[in-house]
């Protein structure tokens, strides 16, 4: 079983079971130290699971690892991407070009793609409109707005070659690997189940300590925490396999874990609507009553806007829940559902 790794030290190569390897590739300058990509053997070379992002010391390390048992960049004949994060996504389009390799993506993240990391104009102004709507401080806006731009030197595009839907069946011969459909963390997440092994390999949607960033922002669907839950407990059925996750350590006890991050978001909400409760109004306003792993002044850029975004995702699940209720546009505002609208002092001077 693959051990904790001390801060900032990688993992070894390893085989997970007889034909499946684990890869750690690393993030240079994230907070995450690295991304964990699977390499299944094939006839007549190897499949990749998310191969990390575009970095010069994330391709070495990829090549070494898989030197390690015996396979060359090379030899890849597909690309199977959990979701289109650069850490994840990012090299895909290299292993193609040094390869002739497939791409294989949910066609709700394929569709992110180009303005994601091409003609990003677009974008850029939606995000804007967003931020604005949380309530951010105007002189924080465009720092936010542009918080995540520099990621986009981490990925080669790559337009998918192989579209992938919930209980498709990637062309893996020799194996029986599964296409679930996990959206939440982004709208297309895939996990993939090995039916003969029992091994579920779950990208970033289930992590063994981490909760996975679920946020509500111009390229996420309408409520994507409950989008997440569902997710969750769709994967449950699985819950008795070894679990392969993005970053961290391979783990059992998925159907446990399962369980603690439907936990997590249960006391996430509590303490939402408690701070709406207190007097908090706006996305940003909630951000900064509500707790995080460190505190809200040391919490920056896309860090800051990945809090945001995720705040807004708990309003607004609560406000499905008919716990909230929107009162307010320009920025969005909510109150407790059936709570009084605050009374101002012209109303009470008549």
């Amino acid at each position: 079983m693959q051990t904790r790794q001390a801060a900032g030290s990688l993992p070894p190569v390893e085989q997970v079971v007889p034909g499946l390897w684990s890869v750690p590739v690393p993030i240079p300058g994230s907070p995450l130290p690295y991304v964990l990509a699977y390499a299944f053997e094939v006839p007549d070379g190897v499949v990749l699971v998310d191969p990390g992002w575009n970095a010069a010391e994330a391709l070495a390390a990829l090549e070494e690892g898989l030197g390690s048992f015996g396979a060359k960049l090379e030899d890849v004949r597909g690309v199977l991407v959990t979701h289109l994060h650069p850490d994840h996504y990012g090299l895909a389009g290299r292993v193609r070009e040094v390869s002739g390799a497939w791409v294989g993506l949910h066609p709700a993240d394929a569709a992110l793609i180009p303005d994601r990391y091409e003609d990003v104009d677009d974008l850029l102004a939606r995000i804007s409109g967003w931020l604005a709507q949380t309530g951010a401080p105007a002189g924080d806006l465009a720092e936010l707005r542009d918080a995540s731009m520099q990621l986009r030197r981490f990925v080669v595009v790559a337009r998918p070659d192989v579209a992938l839907a919930d209980g498709d069946r990637p062309d893996l011969p020799g194996w029986r690997l599964r296409a679930v459909h996990t959206p939440g963390h982004t709208p297309g997440h895939l996990c993939f189940v090995e039916e003969r092994t029992g091994v579920v390999l779950t990208g970033d949607h289930v992590l063994p300590t981490i909760s996975p960033n679920i946020a509500r922002h111009p390229q996420a669907g309408p409520d994507p925490l409950a989008a997440y839950l569902a997710s969750l407990e769709r994967l449950r059925r699985w819950g008795d396999g070894l679990a392969l996750p993005g970053h961290q350590w391979r783990f059992h006890g998925l159907a446990a874990r399962i369980d603690e991050l439907v936990a997590h978001h249960e006391r996430r909400l509590d303490a939402v609507e408690a701070a709406v409760a207190s007097g908090a109004t706006t996305i940003w306003e909630v951000a900064t009553r509500t707790s995080w792993s460190r505190p809200w002044e040391e919490i920056h850029g896309f860090m800051r806007r990945a809090a945001l975004g995720e705040t807004a995702a708990h309003l607004v699940h609560l406000e499905g829940r008919g716990r909230l209720e929107l009162t307010g546009a320009s920025p969005l505002r909510w109150r407790v559902a059936g709570q009084a609208p605050p009374v101002s002092p012209d109303t009470q001077a008549r």
